[in-house]
């Protein structure tokens, strides 16, 4: 029998990586589960992905590269702040709490993935790197409208503490509470 050509069989692979680890965790994920979940033959996940953490690299490639259009739209907000603020009075803490609240609305269990992948990182040496890559670059992007670079990093700190808080506690998004937590490392009222 001729071997069929399948040039998307990689990338349903890692989307069914991706809808495994969003369901039902990280450590659901198999090379059998992805396997049977993205309806091809198991030899075909360990041909693309030797071990399931070069799955995971992919996934997390993947996955934070989708909200790499939202940095884009993080970035676009930013500057509109920066460049004089089309409302009157909007700050850096205001247009950072306007964003995450708009964050927050969308699918919880995407940002639950994120962090999931993130925190497999600390005993995972593989997912390190693109982990990094991800918090650097959201450094970079806040970085551009913060004094410092220290500031920034503050921020995503700050930033990733409190979805992380959303997320574990299922509250609704606290505006008020999150637009204080800002201002108070912006420096703003």
């Amino acid at each position: 029998m001729p071997r069929r050509y399948d040039p998307e069989r990689r990338q349903r692979i890692i989307d069914a990586a991706i809808r495994i680890a969003e369901l039902n965790g990280i450590g659901a994920m198999s090379h059998r589960t992805v396997a049977a979940e993205a309806d091809v033959p198991l030899g075909s996940t360990t041909y693309h992905f030797a071990s399931l953490d070069d799955l995971l690299v992919a996934a997390l490639r993947q996955v934070n590269s989708e909200p790499r259009g939202a940095l884009t739209d993080w970035e676009d907000v930013l500057t509109e702040v920066r460049a004089g603020p089309q409302e009157e009075g909007l700050t850096l803490a205001d247009a950072l709490t306007r964003l995450l609240e708009e964050y927050a609305r969308g699918d919880r269990g995407r940002i639950r993935l994120e962090y999931e992948i993130y925190l497999a990182a600390l005993r995972r040496p593989a997912l390190q790197p693109v982990a990094a890559e991800c918090i650097d670059e959201m450094v970079e992007v806040i970085g551009r409208h913060t004094p410092d670079p220290a500031m920034a990093r503050v921020l995503v700190a700050l930033i990733d503490g409190l979805l992380l808080q959303l997320l574990l506690t299922d509250r609704p998004f606290d505006r008020a509470a999150v637009r204080e937590a800002l201002a108070r490392v912006t420096g703003e009222s």
